[in-house]
């Protein structure tokens, strides 16, 4: 039995994915967290920011009723706080599978110390491309 790269590559990605989730703390800060200035909108939620920046198809969905935030002619994007950075990664490579674009992800900081998510997100895979969305002043 040989095994595809492209299966690998999802098969990292879910082990990525699954690794975030628990360095994330389930998804949710940490109780240290502190934003950096109170600039940032609160009241916005994820969903809000792919309103206002995707320039595609919102909440494309895939054969396997699986949603891609933002569908462009190029790209897969997937819409994530910078924190949630690892399932950024794994969703994003999994959308690009399914619908044969480039994977992109669109990472929301909230402070510029969440430029190293963004680090680690190049180290992970130097192919998905990384749309800055800077939820700060």
């Amino acid at each position: 039995m040989k095994i595809k790269k492209s299966e690998i590559k999802i098969f990292i990605a879910l082990i990525v994915l699954i690794l975030g989730y628990f360095f994330t703390e389930g998804g949710e800060f940490s109780d240290n967290f502190k934003p950096v200035s109170n600039i940032c909108n609160k009241e916005m939620k994820e969903k809000d920011y792919v309103q206002k920046y995707c320039k595609g198809t919102i909440e494309y969905v895939l054969s396997d009723k699986t949603r891609v935030d933002c569908l462009t002619d190029e790209y897969a994007i997937e819409y994530d706080w910078a924190h949630k950075w690892a399932e950024s990664i794994g969703q994003s490579l999994y959308y690009a599978h399914m619908t044969g674009l480039k994977p992109a992800v669109a990472i929301i900081m909230r402070s510029p110390e969440d430029e190293k998510y963004i680090k680690r997100i190049q180290l992970a895979d130097e192919k998905i491309t990384i749309f800055r969305i800077k939820a700060y002043e």
